[in-house]
C-alpha cells in the first residue's frame, strides 16, 4: 500500500455522503490500520473565542475561524506550519498538533498558516482505497497554497480543476503546457 498522508482527497460527484459533497480532505495520517484527515472547506461559523470555554479555564478572544474537520466527534485538532508547535509533520511545510498546550500556543499566534478543526474524518484499514477505487476520490499532493487558502467556497472547484487538467495532460501524453495556451 503506498500512502496517501499528505495528500488531499478530492470527492467526486459519486460520493453521495452529505458529509464529504464537495469537501477537500487533506490526509494527516494514511497507513494499513486506517486513515485520518480534515476537511479544509467547512467553516463552523465559530471562532476559537466562541468555543474556547468548553476547552480551558483560560480566556481566548482570538478571532481565527473553527472549521468543521469531520463527521467524526474529537479533540479540536490545528493544521499548522510552526515546526516547534508540531506533534507530526504531515509533509515538509505542513505539521498537525492536537495536544491542549500546543493548541493554546497556536491560537494565540498571528501567523496565518494555522487552521482549527474540530471532528475529523477517519477510514478503518481499507476502507479509504476501497472508496478511492470505487471512484469516490480523487487525490494530489497538498501544497502549503491550497492547505493554508481562507477561500473555502472555490477550494473544491480550484482542485478539482487542477486535478482533471493533469488528468487529461497525462492521457494525452503532453508534457509542457504554457501558462497562456493561447500564445501556442
Amino acid at each position: 500500500m503506498n500512502s496517501l498522508q499528505g495528500h488531499l482527497l478530492v470527492s467526486t460527484p459519486q460520493l453521495v455522503d452529505p458529509n464529504f459533497y464537495r469537501t477537500v480532505v487533506l490526509l494527516i495520517r494514511h497507513s494499513d490500520e486506517g486513515a485520518l484527515g480534515v476537511v479544509l472547506n467547512r467553516p463552523s461559523g465559530k471562532t476559537v473565542k466562541d468555543l474556547w470555554h468548553q476547552i480551558s479555564d483560560e480566556p481566548c478572544y482570538s478571532t481565527r475561524q473553527i472549521n468543521v474537520g469531520g463527521p467524526v466527534p474529537g479533540p479540536v485538532m490545528a493544521i499548522h506550519d510552526n515546526v516547534q508547535l508540531a506533534e507530526l509533520e504531515i509533509t515538509p511545510n505542513i505539521f498537525y498538533a492536537a495536544g491542549q498546550e500546543y493548541v493554546d500556543k497556536l491560537v494565540r499566534q498571528q501567523g496565518p498558516n494555522i487552521k482549527l478543526f474540530v471532528g475529523n474524518a477517519g477510514w478503518g484499514g481499507g476502507q479509504l482505497e476501497s472508496e478511492i477505487e470505487q471512484g469516490a476520490w480523487l487525490t494530489t499532493p497538498a501544497t502549503n497554497n491550497y492547505v493554508f487558502d481562507e477561500d473555502t467556497t472555490t477550494l473544491w472547484k480550484r482542485i478539482a480543476g487542477h486535478i482533471g487538467s493533469e488528468m487529461l495532460l497525462s492521457i494525452l501524453k503532453i508534457d509542457d503546457v504554457p501558462e497562456d495556451p493561447s500564445l501556442n
